[in-house]
């Protein structure tokens, strides 16, 4: 049974859904972000003021090291073809920073499914080769949202089981681009569904601060029932 809102929010003519919307996506060469590298990377950019839109910027990576085949498997980019035909990765990885910084910096709303992953995967690299990393706000993650609003919903919440929940339509799953387009479109349908979402992009940034917080907490407890020394980790964005 679908629970009511956990929150009762005005909605604002400032709403991040009527505004530029930035959607973002890696695949990278591991699920651990401690250890992944970027394999590929998108952002799409919906915009208003664009009828010619999405905008679509896309990079294809050399990752420096050997893509598991498990990984090949899920989002199709073998060894042999990051090495022929991607960027070095520093190369790539600085251009990704500047342009996502760009956004972060115009007030955009970046949205990114599972945000802390992406991110922290985003973080690593760009300390790995000296590129300094914005401030990632104000970010939009339909996980978190999908959680909030519908938290008694049973079944997984990946990216593809929330566009089959929102009807949107995902033609390449594990690919970038197409990832990153579904996630804000996702997110639109939670926009428009729950009008208590439509705030501005910073006040719902830092009110899934908290949501995130709270879904970790719970998701320990209910671990602990059987594992004592169970953690999440409730940190969001990053």
């Amino acid at each position: 049974m679908q629970n009511e809102a956990l929150f009762d929010l005005p909605t604002a003519a400032d709403s991040w859904h009527l505004g530029r919307r930035v959607g973002f996506d890696l695949e990278t060469t591991s699920r651990f972000p401690a250890e992944a590298r970027i394999v590929s990377a998108a952002l799409v950019a919906f915009d208003p003021a664009d009828a010619a839109g999405p905008r679509v910027q896309e990079w294809l990576v050399d990752p420096g090291v050997e893509i598991p085949v498990e990984t090949t498997a899920i989002h199709g980019i073998s060894t042999e073809q990051a090495r022929a035909e991607g960027q070095p990765a520093a190369e790539a990885v600085g251009q990704i920073v500047v342009q996502l910084t760009k956004e972060f910096e115009s007030g955009a709303a970046v949205v990114v499914m599972n945000a802390p992953y992406d991110l922290a995967v985003l973080r690593a690299e760009a300390a790995r080769y000296g590129v300094g990393f914005p401030d990632p706000k104000p970010v939009i993650d339909p996980l978190v949202l999908d959680k909030q609003l519908d938290k008694y919903r049973r079944g997984k919440r990946r990216l593809g089981d929330l566009c089959n929940v929102y009807g949107v339509m995902l033609s390449e799953a594990h690919s970038a681009a197409p990832d990153a387009l579904a996630a804000v479109e996702v997110a639109d349908c939670l926009a428009e569904k729950y009008p208590q979402l439509q705030v501005p992009a910073e006040q719902l940034h830092d009110l899934q601060v908290g949501w995130k917080a709270e879904q970790a907490a719970d998701f320990q407890a209910f671990l602990r029932r059987t594992k004592p020394d169970a953690v999440i980790d409730g940190a969001w964005p990053l």
